[in-house]
């Protein structure tokens, strides 16, 4: 006999706008990472850019096909904003990008799949960066500005947003240790500042939806936040213990708790970073203070809880003797693997790390809808198609949430997978690949292949869940 291991709706995303290529095609604006990746000196992989990636601004068609054989009921997309905005502004708007994104909603919901649309996924566009990006409060306008239009132009059908993808990597990678664009590291100041910012313009536009668009068109918006799960290297070491907790308020709730708690920083977070700008010699501290209006304005602005998982790590204490700059060194924490977990890059196969996320989303936000909005595996490039190793990480991941989901109570909706297609991965370039169907980079025609893990999480769908043997 057989029984199915019921799951939440299973959904996939995605076509990452920043990587479908057609970067300079119709009218686009260009956008830090076009700026970036062209600038070279080895800061991605061989130099590679995503000019072309999986070519799906040409080849959209291909990708539904791939949508359809997978039976998907979402699928989480992101619209580039340089494409609709080239400045950045509303002064001009770009008809072709929006009937290339009306043609991906029109032709989804045709076909019965729902669409999860994130506004932003790390592609600003290169004019509002040379005015200050995400170091600069004006952001907070444009963002706002931005979103009406995306909602006016898009919410007749788009009934799922996400505004900010994984805001508090973008605030660390880009603006604190300079990995991802501008490029221009800012040790221990940069980050702050741009999750002060990134803070307040989710707030802004959930507050313009909610004003203006929600009572016609009944849609939910939040952002995403990229969570590892963090792990007391002795787990009888009471500072360990503490530097873990540390860890996750620094990582997930100093994002976290002013939107979905009260507006404002957790203390642990607030209490380090100033007691070490006192020890560093800074007049007050480093992280940006919200005030009493503006804590008001950002509490409560999210619908429903958005999180990416992939992995977790150890972490233990480690005090910052010398007084460095760096997020890392006002939590206190040293993070690493356990040597027994299996990896491909930087990502160890610790699935048991999914199910304790959820359950301290639970106890900590008050038991909110969730919605997994990236989780997955990478294979090295070149990939095999028989997946095995992906496949039993899906495998291993899905018995976890069963287990949040029957034994933890954890309201958890929707799952997306990381990704449809093999794409440009930031620095690591095409030397990654996370797709469930591959491509080939070398073949101007981009053909799409399904690995075997693409046939297995389409069994998944249509059973709603794993099947186990008894």
């Amino acid at each position: 006999m057989s029984l199915y291991t019921c799951l939440v709706e299973i959904t996939l995303p995605f076509h990452l706008e920043e990587n479908v290529g057609g970067w300079d095609a119709d009218g686009k604006g260009p956008c830090v990472w076009d700026t970036f990746t062209h600038q070279g000196g080895e800061r991605v992989f061989k130099n590679q850019t995503g000019d072309v990636a999986c070519g799906s601004y040409t080849l959209w068609e291909e990708d539904l096909k791939c949508i359809k054989q997978l039976g998907l009921t979402h699928y989480r997309f992101s619209l580039s904003w340089s494409r609709l905005l080239p400045d950045g502004t509303t002064g001009f708007i770009n008809q072709k990008g929006i009937d290339y994104y009306n043609k991906i909603i029109d032709d989804l919901l045709k076909n019965g799949v729902t669409p999860i649309v994130t506004l932003y996924h790390f592609d600003l566009p290169q004019t509002l960066e040379d005015q200050g990006g995400w170091l600069s409060e004006a952001i907070i306008e444009s963002f706002d500005k931005y979103a009406q239009f995306c909602f006016s132009t898009f919410g007749d059908r788009v009934k799922q947003w996400i505004t900010i993808n994984e805001a508090n990597v973008l605030s660390v990678m880009s603006y604190d240790l300079g990995m991802f664009p501008p490029g221009i590291p800012h040790f221990g100041t940069g980050g702050y500042q741009a999750a002060h910012n990134l803070i307040k313009a989710h707030a802004r536009s959930w507050h313009s939806y909610d004003s203006l668009f929600r009572k016609k068109q009944k849609g939910m918006v939040s952002l995403s936040l990229f969570a590892v799960w963090l792990e007391p290297a002795d787990p009888n070491s009471v500072s360990d213990q503490e530097a873990a907790k540390r860890a996750i308020t620094f990582h997930l709730d100093l994002f976290a708790k002013p939107i979905f708690i009260d507006g404002d920083y957790p203390e642990v977070v607030k209490s380090q970073i100033a007691s070490m700008s006192q020890k560093q010699g800074y007049p007050s501290s480093r992280l940006p203070e919200f005030t009493e209006e503006e804590k008001k304005m950002i509490k409560g602005t999210a619908d429903f809880f958005a999180v990416q998982y992939y992995t977790t790590r150890l972490i233990k204490y480690q005090e910052n003797k010398k007084g460095e700059l760096g997020i890392l060194q006002d939590a206190e924490i040293e993070f690493f693997p356990d040597p027994s977990w299996k990896n491909v890059d930087w990502i160890y196969v610790v699935p048991w790390g999914v199910c304790k996320l959820l359950k301290y989303i639970k106890d900590t936000y008050n038991n909110p809808v969730i919605y997994i909005t990236e989780n997955g595996f990478p294979q090295s490039d070149p990939a095999p198609l028989d997946d095995t190793q992906r496949w039993e990480y899906f495998r291993q991941t899905f018995q976890e949430l069963f287990k949040a989901i029957q034994l933890d109570k954890v309201n958890l909706q929707v799952y997306c997978a990381w990704s449809l297609l093999d794409n440009f991965e930031w620095n690591q370039g095409y030397s990654s690949r996370f797709g469930l169907f591959h491509v080939d980079f070398e073949d101007p025609a981009r053909p799409r292949v399904p690995y075997t893990s693409a046939k297995e999480y389409a069994k998944i769908i249509r059973n709603n869940g794993l099947e186990a043997h008894l």
